[in-house]
């Protein structure tokens, strides 16, 4: 699916699926011909896992290639999934089939992200020998800082045991890389900040490893408008953006003569269309769009009650939008069918809505718009046989929530308690109405950050059947980089 981030900047989605997993990724190509490529790599509380992805790169000129971290359900830092790091090659897969396709070499290359994002732009910067790294408040002992600070993705990417020697082998990454030397001619613009909490224990212990190192650069911020690790990025974005300009350019920031330019409007792009369009996200006739036997098209429907049916073979989902904003999904039964209803009336009017499938490697159909009119006065109509219960309205998926109180709500027929869990941690439940309908609200305040929260069916003996997983985003109240979404959250 084609998205713009800003106005003038198309940016094109796809997967990469010749490695042991499958990569999402989005795609701008670069103004005025400059020969130049960013890998963005995301931080936890990123919008969809893509970091730097609201606009604030509209200004760069080069390519940008961002990098979704989502393997199974789960962050990676880009890395390993119970310690089999086939996820790493996928990634530099990914990024070697673009990077060849731009007709590129790794010097042309600038690695980007922060937090976790900028331990993987040092990761892969340094053992693969890209020339350029910006890493904004990394964590270079990655091992430890999961199991203490995010104990599922440590399961996820360490084993479920996590077992202590996985804990040091996963420290050791980037700080082996860089005793060795490893890209000691890579220009290298590491950034942090005196109210960085993690400055003492994630930075500092390893700035003099980089003491034989050609270019390495400590930018280290001082500002009381700082308040934490979250807003280090945010609070620098200029300086960022200058960095980013002048690597794009061919400019190290240091002294000496330089050039820079090198600019082709005229180059050849056939080869990164080629590939772009082999891997996008839209598989086009190779993936049938779903079919919809229900609303008939430009049907009069009653508001309070409009189901959707259908089939899409192939599928283990369907997405439902309108006016491109995401209404919901469900998951499609092993025969093909799929029901949904959203769960609150209809506005009264018409509906332009539209449907997509899609597989179990993310692979999207085309949209099937249908095109009804939502009118007072009819009576409800019956749900379908076998339907799917509807699940969760709000918080809607990666939703970025703005504030830190968080209230479920939503549609499961014929349940009579739904559940909450997190990392495999209950919340807490809440009561089923007569008409299906659902609301809980945990009554604390979340913090600010990535999360991802199962919801269940529970029965009379505990028994728990799923029904949606919602991932979102809280933002909290802070000022500075959280609420602007260039980086935000808990880390």
């Amino acid at each position: 699916m084609s998205k713009a981030a800003a106005p003038g900047r198309k940016v094109l989605s796809g997967i990469e699926t010749s490695g042991g997993h499958p990569v999402e990724y989005r795609f701008a190509h670069a103004e005025k011909g400059n020969r130049h490529l960013v890998v963005v790599f995301a931080n936890f509380a990123a919008h969809q896992d893509y970091g730097w992805s609201n606009g604030v790169f509209d200004k760069l000129r080069a390519n940008i290639l961002w990098i979704r971290d989502k393997f199974d359900g789960n962050r990676t830092y880009y890395l390993c999934k119970g310690m089999d790091f086939s996820v790493e090659q996928s990634v530099i897969t990914l990024i070697s089939n673009v990077m060849k396709s731009l007709d590129l070499t790794p010097d042309s290359v600038t690695m980007w992200g922060g937090s976790k994002g900028g331990s993987a732009a040092l990761y892969f910067g340094l053992k693969y020998g890209f020339r350029n790294i910006v890493a904004i408040t990394p964590q270079f002992a990655i091992g430890s800082y999961v199991r203490d600070v995010h104990p599922g993705v440590a399961r996820f990417m360490l084993g479920e045991a996590v077992p202590e020697e996985n804990v040091r082998m996963v420290d050791a990454l980037i700080p082996e890389l860089v005793a060795s030397g490893a890209g000691r001619a890579a220009n290298i613009y590491l950034m942090s900040a005196a109210q960085d909490e993690q400055y003492a224990t994630q930075i500092e212990p390893y700035l003099r490893l980089f003491g034989s190192y050609e270019n390495f650069n400590f930018v280290f911020s001082d500002s009381p408008h700082i308040a934490d690790h979250t807003q280090v990025a945010g609070r620098n974005v200029p300086v960022l953006m200058g960095i980013a300009n002048m690597l794009i350019d061919g400019i190290a920031p240091r002294m000496g003569v330089v050039r820079n330019g090198f600019e082709e409007p005229g180059r050849d792009r056939s080869r990164i269309d080629a590939y772009l369009a082999s891997t996008s996200v839209m598989r086009g006739a190779e993936f049938p769009a779903p079919t919809v036997t229900a609303p008939a098209f430009q049907a009069e429907m009653p508001r309070q009650s409009v189901w959707f049916t259908g089939v899409a073979p192939g599928a283990v989902r369907v997405s439902i939008w309108e006016h491109g904003k995401f209404l919901g999904q469900t998951d499609v039964a092993p025969d093909g069918s799929w029901s949904w209803e959203l769960g609150r009336p209809w506005s009264k009017g018409k509906h332009p809505v539209k449907v997509f499938s899609a597989d179990a490697n993310g692979f999207q159909s085309e949209r099937v718009e249908v095109l009804f009119t939502a009118v007072d006065g009819a009576a409800a109509l019956p749900a379908p046989e076998g339907a799917a219960p509807s699940g969760v309205l709000s918080p809607a998926a990666y939703e970025q929530v703005m504030g830190s109180q968080v209230v479920f709500t939503g549609v499961t027929a014929g349940a009579v308690q739904v559940g909450f869990r997190e990392q495999g941690t209950p919340l807490g439940s809440a009561a089923v109405g007569h008409d299906g309908r659902w609301s809980w609200d945990s009554g604390w305040e979340w913090t600010p950050g990535a999360h991802v929260v199962d919801v269940v069916v529970l029965d009379a003996f505990g028994g728990e059947t799923p029904i949606s997983q919602v991932p979102f985003s809280v933002m909290g109240v802070t000022a500075g980089a959280a609420s602007q979404g260039y980086y935000g959250g808990s880390y």
